[in-house]
């Protein structure tokens, strides 16, 4: 199957039903027989996306620059941990290694990584998929925001339909593998 890269937050003052979408996220993708790529921390969201692929029989691949794993937030329980000299590096090799990408919820650095792979995209530099799961309405701010992008003419229709959404994790698995080339 596939490997999948899954964006979300590392805070550890989220709300349980945040962490509880990441662990689910991990499951489903394992039961689906795909591997999970991540940020390879062991703390909030991104924790629990690990742990939930893991418990659930998936494999893990975490990529961390080493700043983070002398912070020991590092997702030492991978099956493979790589680790990189910095942010930059970290998102290029998350991207050489994933088939696919899915965004959670998250902050600054989660929106980084989802319009790196986004705009990427949009510049035919690969052809993976992007999925943001939009829980709860979580980005329809944003999305709203985005759709104004496009009505104004600073991004082109064909890149805004780059960004696949979905509003749980089964439907964005399945948007995700009908996608997949």
């Amino acid at each position: 199957m596939a490997a999948i890269c899954v964006f979300c937050a590392s805070s550890r003052t989220l709300e349980q039903r945040w962490l509880d979408l990441a662990a689910d996220t991990g499951a489903e993708l394992a039961r689906r027989g795909h591997t999970l790529v991540s940020g390879g921390g062991c703390v909030g969201m991104m924790g629990a996306v690990a742990d939930g692929a893991r418990a659930a029989g998936g494999q893990t691949v975490g990529v961390i620059p080493q700043a983070l794993v002398d912070l020991e937030v590092a997702d030492l329980a991978a099956d493979e941990l790589l680790v990189t000299d910095g942010m930059a590096s970290r998102k290029t090799l998350m991207i050489e290694k994933s088939d696919a990408f899915i965004a959670l919820p998250g902050g600054l650095g989660t929106l980084d990584e989802l319009f790196e792979v986004w705009t990427t995209a949009t510049l035919a530099m690969h052809a993976k998929p992007v999925v943001l799961i939009d829980a709860d309405g979580f980005y329809r701010p944003l999305l709203d925001w985005l759709g104004t992008l496009a009505d104004r003419h600073f991004l082109k229709p064909a890149g805004l339909d780059l960004l696949l959404v979905a509003p749980t994790v089964p439907a964005a698995l399945t948007l995700l593998e009908s996608h997949l080339t």
